[in-house]
């Protein structure tokens, strides 16, 4: 089992974004792993959802063995309360939005607990 522990660590919330972009594009699954809690959820691959560090490591093996390459996006305001943060980032093509929960840690670092990668409008209202 890979040490998370050895990696760099968010100190804002926002470095989060910056630091997925770096080891993705590295291809460092491991790396992107450490970015998340144990028990955090990936709202991916699109319909399903990925649960435990363990489990999005294996995940973005799968995914960088590929060697996808990702761009910085800007990010929106980061809305904190207390130890919990809520950031975004609008695509670049313009589609949908990014959003992500992360926790302060005890040491003041921050891990993402919840990860939303892509939202779309939905084609049709849905049934009440």
């Amino acid at each position: 089992m890979p040490d998370y522990e050895q990696y760099a660590k968010a100190m804002r919330p926002e470095d989060l974004t910056r630091l997925f972009v770096e080891r993705s594009n590295a291809g460092d699954a491991a790396g992107v792993a450490a970015l998340y809690e144990p028990d955090a959820v990936l709202a991916y691959p699109p319909g399903g959802q990925t649960v435990g560090r363990r489990a999005i490591h294996a995940l973005w093996e799968k995914v960088l063995a590929g060697g996808p390459r990702f761009e910085p996006e800007p990010s929106l305001p980061t809305l904190v309360s207390g130890d919990i943060a809520l950031t975004s980032t609008p695509p670049a093509d313009g589609t949908g939005a990014r959003a992500q929960v992360a926790r302060r840690q005890p040491d003041g670092s921050w891990l993402r607990l919840l990860d939303q990668p892509e939202f779309t409008r939905p084609t049709a209202a849905p049934d009440m």
